[in-house]
């Protein structure tokens, strides 16, 4: 083991670039090129190009495979079409979220899921732990890919250019297998934006010639390249949670308002169900904090672990919290007591190095695209 990051299949391009690099996970990764107000605005109302190699995939396949996802996730996977996928997680036996992960059915007994980079391991680890008794082979597939994204309003435009693929029929959240640029891929029509946009699995040898033809196919339309900072201000605007935020170890998804995720339905067994069963009915009878929005009224700019005060009292705590370009404010992910979380409650205010600043809270999402 070395402390040393990793770096990704098109490290020396982002340098190239110029990129502002940072530890991230673990991983070398690019945080910003230039401007990361217009890195967000390019994805916004163009397009921006992201490279996301240090996400964890982790390939299940055998005949038990949909039974044993089913068994160590909190979904339905077994449900899930062949060239779809489906959010879902992964928890521990008394309820808690190890991860959120994106599963994709690749066909009838294999299966990639999908993790976040800080958490890839202790995935892999459990998946492999509760596969005991199942016919079904985990593997560690984070070295086989390298993953790009295009998002935005231009991305489809863009990607056609590149593709003979059936981009049309691709619905949201899922995905199948194609050539990009002469490039064989899992193409998938999902993303971390709050924007239209596809993520691209493809051979980390083969990451360079991509970037630069995607970057090639888009420089008419706007596309520019994007780092993992505005990544985080447009999930944010998305209201999409991050693991280490408004997910933890500490909270289930009913604690963070994803309850739906759960599916108490499935036929039998899933770790976590009891627990889960118990927070569930926790939520409907004793409300638990809700996670909630918040948008400022001034332009002092909150951050995850400032307390959220009414009344002189600690009602919350910021989860995540950044200027947004699309408002024009600072906002905020919070939890807040249930008391205080309907949109329009007054008198709410974050402390901010000992200044109560006032904030509206509001429901999530802040941004939605026009469909």
């Amino acid at each position: 083991m070395t402390d040393t990051p990793r770096r990704t299949a098109l490290d020396a391009l982002h340098r190239g670039l110029g990129a502002t690099m940072t530890d991230f996970a673990g991983w070398d990764m690019p945080l910003r090129y230039g401007s990361e107000r217009d890195e967000h605005v390019a994805v916004r109302t163009r397009a921006g190009l992201f490279d996301l190699s240090h996400m964890g995939e982790i390939t299940v396949t055998g005949p038990q495979a949909a039974a044993l996802l089913d068994y160590a996730l909190v979904g339905n996977i077994g449900s899930v079409a062949t060239g779809r996928a489906r959010y879902t997680m992964i928890c521990r036996e008394d309820g808690g979220i190890l991860d959120d992960l994106i599963v994709y059915r690749l066909a009838e007994a294999e299966y990639m899921v999908v993790a976040n980079a800080s958490n890839a391991q202790t995935v892999l680890d459990a998946l492999t732990e509760r596969a005991a008794g199942f016919d079904a082979e985990v593997r560690d597939d984070r070295d086989a890919y390298a993953l790009l994204a295009v998002q935005g309003p231009a991305s489809p435009g863009i990607l056609k250019s590149l593709t003979d693929a059936d981009l049309d029929g691709l619905k949201y959240y899922a995905g199948l297998p194609g050539t990009v640029a002469g490039v064989p891929a899992l193409i998938a029509r999902t993303g971390y934006t709050g924007e239209d946009g596809f993520e691209l699995f493809v051979a980390p040898a083969d990451a360079e010639k991509l970037w630069q033809a995607l970057t090639e196919a888009g420089a008419e339309a706007g596309l520019v390249p994007c780092g993992l900072s505005c990544r985080d201000t447009l999930r944010l605007e998305a209201g999409m949670p991050l693991y280490g935020h408004e997910l933890t170890t500490a909270t289930t998804p009913f604690d963070a308002g994803l309850g739906r995720v759960v599916k108490f339905e499935k036929e039998g067994d899933f770790v976590g169900r009891a627990a889960l069963e118990a927070a569930a009915e926790r939520a409907e009878t004793q409300p638990p904090r809700k996670l909630v929005g918040l948008i400022a009224e001034g332009r002092r700019v909150p951050r995850a672990g400032f307390a959220v005060v009414a009344g002189g009292e600690v009602v919350g705590e910021v989860t995540s919290g950044a200027p947004s370009p699309t408002l024009g404010k600072p906002i905020a992910i919070a939890y807040v007591d249930a008391a205080h979380a309907a949109p329009g409650t007054e008198g709410v205010a974050v402390d901010i190095r000992g200044s109560h600043e006032p904030y509206e809270v509001v429901a999530l999402p802040f941004y939605k695209r026009q469909r």
